[in-house]
């Protein structure tokens, strides 16, 4: 997917950028799309499964070697039949309420998504597309996930102030850009 006039800026200096967009990270034309994986990194439903589905046996092959991933950790694979993208980071938002509590859900979301920044910056990325990781039927609230990964990502990007780093939320609800256009106001 190509920016557009949907694109809603929330955050950006000299050389970076964070852009909540339409659609799917499927679609999006990246360095690195975001994969919100299960523990096993296996193949799921919902964003899991649409990418796994796009990108073909390869993936699930290499995942297989990769010996799971803990909750607020990720790993990374070749895109394989994704060819608008160059790697998948797959990480594991966690379950609400199914940590010890909320602020602990918070920390291992924001966690998610520094670790994927991490990782991208290893392979020399400069742009990476996020879904809402734990937003689905993993329950953390819209509004809740929109704003502690905000506030990750533009923590992240302020501490790599050297990087140049374009991030996507890709919102493939209303509600999810809804939720990222309110902490605008």
């Amino acid at each position: 997917m190509d920016r557009d006039n949907d694109a809603i800026v929330l955050w950006h200096d000299s050389h970076s950028r964070i852009e909540a967009v339409r659609g799917s990270v499927v679609d999006m034309h990246v360095d690195a799309i975001v994969n919100a994986a299960n523990e096993s990194l296996l193949g799921g439903g919902g964003v899991d499964g649409a990418i796994h589905a796009a990108a073909g046996p390869g993936l699930l092959e290499e995942c297989v070697t990769l010996g799971g991933c803990e909750t607020g950790d990720a790993k990374v694979t070749g895109a394989y039949g994704i060819d608008h993208a160059d790697y998948i980071i797959h990480t594991v938002g966690p379950v609400w309420g199914a940590n010890g509590g909320h602020d602990r859900d918070d920390d291992l979301l924001a966690s998610c998504y520094r670790r994927s920044l991490d990782l991208a910056l290893e392979k020399d990325c400069h742009s990476v597309a996020f879904p809402g990781i734990s937003t689905g039927v993993y329950g953390f609230p819209i509004d809740r996930a929109a704003k502690v990964s905000l506030r990750a990502v533009t923590d992240w990007l302020k501490r790599h102030d050297d990087v140049a780093m374009d991030v996507y939320f890709c919102c493939f609800r209303g509600v999810e850009r809804d939720a990222y256009l309110a902490l605008l106001s």
